[in-house]
């Protein structure tokens, strides 16, 4: 069951459940049971995912400009496809509510949640951002710099509504697309970037990356802000998420 939350000991169960999924630092906490408070209390969205009584996961949202819910934290149990059902919830509620679009960010090299947000939700990445909230004290992060992308989820889009229905994007890659970055191993390897499609690789895991060889994931954060985040700049578009481990990104002509 998926709900609103609006009770002090629910927002501690929040805050509880965020710190079992990423073991922030001591001061490194993005919210607390005080904010997610304040922010319900005047009409944003915080809920949460119940088996039962226990609580496997919750998303925490406020609102921005333009119509827009911004999805700031959501976090569940790995593996039962709650996250999946947060954002249906989510979009019911935006609805309900006249938002016509949900933003938020995330790691750009993390290749389940490009994935999760491309292929499976229908997302439209629209802005790479270099270290956008600079470096980050956690378990998953690991002190890497916090290079993200702005994805954008038009909730009445047809590809949205697809997604919605559990019909995935997963667009066709042309013939003629150029390999831009590939994977040798675990280090980032430079192609061609000449063509009109341009497919970026990210690396298989980069969390246990971030723990065994740091030199390895500070190349790929440095590669994929470079090809990536530079062909976004120039007006180019991610179009979708190819195999698992490809941005597939269009020039604009």
């Amino acid at each position: 069951m998926i709900r609103e939350l609006h009770a002090n000991e629910e927002f501690q169960q929040v805050d509880e459940l965020f710190e079992r999924i990423w073991e922030f630092e001591p001061d490194g906490r993005p919210l607390s049971a005080g904010l997610m408070r304040a922010l319900s209390h005047v009409g944003n969205y915080v809920s949460g995912a119940f088996d039962g009584d226990l609580m496997v996961g919750a998303s925490v949202g406020f609102f921005g400009r333009d119509s827009t819910l911004h999805s700031n934290t959501t976090g569940a149990t790995a593996g039962r496809g709650i996250g999946f059902e947060l954002k249906l919830h989510q979009r019911l509620w935006a609805l309900e509510r006249g938002i016509s679009q949900i933003t938020w960010t995330y790691d750009p090299l993390v290749r389940r949640n490009a994935h999760f947000n491309l292929a499976k939700l229908g997302a439209r990445p629209t802005e790479y951002l270099p270290n956008f909230y600079g470096v980050m004290a956690d378990a998953i992060n690991q002190g890497d710099e916090s290079d993200r992308i702005l994805a954008v989820w038009p909730l009445t889009d047809p590809r949205v509504e697809a997604a919605v229905r559990r019909v995935p994007h997963l667009p066709t890659v042309p013939e003629d697309a150029v390999v831009g970055l590939g994977n040798d191993g675990e280090r980032p390897v430079e192609g061609r970037t000449d063509g009109r499609v341009v497919l970026i690789a990210v690396p298989e895991d980069i969390e246990r990356l971030r723990k065994v060889d740091a030199g390895a994931a500070k190349a790929w954060r440095h590669a994929v802000r470079d090809l990536l985040g530079g062909l976004m700049a120039e007006g180019a578009t991610v179009t979708g998420f190819h195999r698992k481990t490809y941005y597939m990104v269009e020039r604009n002509t």
